[in-house]
């Protein structure tokens, strides 16, 4: 059992945990097709079961008809695509996600760590309005490495002693043990995890556990 006295920061993945934005992701894929006259078109199930992954996996999986160099060049326009569809409309914000941040936010640091692309998190703490709860933030997009090495970095950078992450995958977890901080585990998300510390079925049921 975690020691909630003892815990001075709270890290969150995005995807999964945060928020469900596939439906941007997926229509900033279909935006970029169709401006490039491609026939080619993604839906959102196409994306599920890849989220998480950094970049070069998503990409070989879902881009697999182009050369490597080529996928990174379009997907620089697919993510800008995306961040327009964040800002116009956003994606689905969890039950709970909001108000337990800012209540989170009263007793702990509050960072987000995700794979996801260099601004994404930004447009999404703007388009939510929780930005004034975030301590900082990393994403895969900003330096090409793994989450344990960012997680770290930023315990590091702001002298944290007893921190936690919290996602929805296995690799969540995985990552997690790298980092050398306890994992929990929400089930609401995107995936699976058989190695946890806490599990919670909602953000306000993780809410009242450490607030």
């Amino acid at each position: 059992m975690i020691g909630k006295s003892e815990i001075d920061s709270i890290f969150f993945d995005l995807d999964g945990t945060l928020w469900d934005g596939v439906n941007c992701y997926a229509q900033g894929f279909n935006d970029f097709f169709e401006f490039n006259n491609i026939d080619r078109r993604l839906t959102v199930n196409d994306l599920y079961n890849f989220m998480g992954l950094e970049e070069d996996e998503y990409l070989e999986v879902l881009l697999p008809e182009f050369q490597l160099d080529r996928r990174k060049l379009m997907y620089n326009d697919i993510v800008d695509f995306q961040y327009k569809r964040i800002k116009s409309g956003g994606g689905i914000l969890y039950e709970g996600v909001k108000n337990g941040l800012y209540e989170l936010s009263r007793k702990h640091k509050l960072f987000i760590v995700s794979n996801c692309s260099e601004f994404t998190i930004k447009h999404f703490m703007d388009w939510s309005g929780i930005e004034g709860c975030i301590t900082d933030t990393m994403s895969h997009g900003m330096n090409f490495k793994p989450k344990h090495e960012n997680i770290n970095f930023l315990i590091k950078k702001h002298n944290l002693v007893n921190s936690v992450y919290v996602g929805d995958t296995e690799s969540d977890s995985e990552q997690s043990r790298l980092a050398r901080v306890p994992f929990v585990f929400v089930d609401y998300g995107f995936g699976v995890a058989l190695n946890y510390d806490l599990r919670f079925d909602s953000f306000s049921t993780l809410t009242n556990y450490f607030k």
